[in-house]
């Protein structure tokens, strides 16, 4: 039996390395780009239905608010330090799916065209600048192999 004693695995080299190979990924223009926006979409979803006018439905509101201050959330944490959270990039695109079929799945709702709209546009902005966003880190680190 070993008895030397390691240290705690967030300072071992390689994570330290990897960490700061996709901080570097983030601070690019393009991941940077994605981010903003994926920031702007959240708020947006999460006052849409103010924006919209559909404040009077209270589940979706809720929901949209929720969702909305969540996706928000994941966005400050992927501009500030995307080498500790890109491991929850996969949560964004499944609250941009959620934002798209809320309105039929949250019960109590009476549907208007313009909520729909609303939601599908915020949801699908969501999803792919999320999926972008979980692209950009892995094919920015390999260019940045590469110099």
């Amino acid at each position: 039996m070993s008895t030397s004693t390691h240290g705690p695995i967030h300072t071992h080299p390689d994570i330290v390395e990897l960490r700061q190979r996709y901080d570097e990924a983030a601070e690019q223009p393009p991941a940077q780009i994605a981010d903003g926006l994926m920031l702007i979409a959240g708020l947006y979803a999460a006052a849409s239905a103010w924006i919209v006018g559909f404040a009077g439905q209270m589940s979706l509101t809720m929901s949209n608010l929720i969702t909305g201050l969540a996706i928000a959330a994941l966005a400050v944490g992927f501009l500030s330090a995307y080498g500790r959270t890109h491991g929850m990039t996969f949560v964004a695109p499944v609250l941009g799916i959620w934002l798209i079929v809320s309105p039929w799945i949250v019960v109590g709702v009476d549907t208007t065209t313009s909520m729909i709209w609303s939601n599908v546009v915020a949801g699908a902005a969501v999803c792919i600048l999320a999926l972008a966003m979980a692209a950009t880190g892995p094919n920015l680190m390999r260019r940045s192999r590469q110099r």
